[in-house]
């Protein structure tokens, strides 16, 4: 479900490449024109774009933005959102995971809040691009349970359909209690297979039996019974397969209270999300803390950043 507002007269790759070239040329980029066009694009109208503007002009269009865009952060957002979803993905995971600064929390993040069929298509791009498997980088700078939870969840084909077996969630719930709050210390390795294999409706149903079962939510049993990349990750596959609006709302929110604003989270969820479930985030962001998300993009960012964000946003900066 995209939220790209589209532009009001239709125009070609074509003509979009030689605008683009247009924004270019002459003294400084015409960022805003930039922006304009190409944040109201699909992933598919990008393709295009590129195309011609190889045609054209015989280079590489992201490779001119890169040196055009003079704003270190909106160059980055602007370079992450050309790319198709799983391109996009394949890139982030492997920066966070041999780039020069190691970022479990962003590979742990995005890997743990897709789909199953979406890490089977990432995976085989990771491999064509980088000719690195991503199993061998998790294993490389991942530890202990967190290399456990990502390798499994990574690797294990999931059912995506919305049935539930009823018997199989109750099992389950009743495993998790007995390997987290009833006993002393954590059996890790059980809540490991079980948010990794089990389907999104399927984990949600398990929520539910845990809560009518024990009282007291799966979510808290999380939260107490484990720490760091590895809580992260399994919250993650938990409240993804319960509401991932909501998910991604707390996310945003996050990286947008208290002083400063942490920008690659910022960044990373609007564009990973724009072409995908934006629409229900925003609900959920206005429901959850009784302010736009607009309003808080606005108030937290400024210049060309804040006027692209918003374009993914579908709003317009006031």
């Amino acid at each position: 479900m995209a939220t790209l507002s589209v532009p009001p007269v239709l125009t070609s790759p074509r003509d979009d490449a030689m605008q683009l070239y247009r924004a270019f040329k002459g003294f400084g980029c015409d960022t805003a024109a930039v922006i304009n066009i190409l944040a109201h694009r699909n992933a598919m109208q990008r393709a295009l774009i590129e195309q011609e503007y190889r045609t054209i002009y015989s280079e590489e269009l992201t490779k001119r933005l890169a040196s055009e865009l003079r704003g270190d952060i909106e160059q980055r957002a602007i370079l992450l959102w050309m790319p198709d979803p799983a391109v996009r993905d394949a890139t982030v995971v492997r920066k966070a995971l041999s780039g020069d600064v190691i970022d479990l929390k962003a590979a742990t993040e995005v890997i743990c809040s897709r789909t199953s069929t979406q890490i089977q298509h990432f995976k085989q791009i990771y491999h064509q691009r980088f000719h690195a498997y991503l199993e061998h980088d998790i294993e490389y700078q991942a530890t202990g349970d967190l290399k456990k939870l990502l390798l499994a969840y990574a690797s294990s084909p999931r059912y995506e359909g919305p049935e539930v077996d009823r018997a199989i969630a109750e099992h389950d719930a009743k495993s998790l209690f007995k390997a987290g709050e009833k006993k002393l210390g954590t059996d890790e390795d059980t809540f490991i297979r079980i948010f990794a294999e089990r389907s999104r409706a399927q984990l949600a149903a398990v929520s539910s039996a845990y809560h009518s079962m024990y009282g007291s939510s799966l979510k808290k049993a999380v939260k107490s019974e484990t720490s760091g990349n590895f809580e992260l990750g399994l919250l993650t596959i938990l409240q993804c397969a319960e509401n991932p609006g909501k998910y991604f709302a707390k996310m945003l929110h996050k990286a947008m209270k208290g002083m400063g604003t942490d920008d690659s989270t910022l960044t990373r969820v609007i564009v990973t999300r724009a072409e995908i479930d934006l629409q229900y985030i925003k609900a959920e962001y206005q429901k959850k803390y009784g302010k736009s998300l607009n309003d808080a993009v606005q108030s937290e960012t400024s210049s060309h950043y804040r006027a692209f964000l918003l374009s993914l946003l579908g709003a317009t900066p006031r």
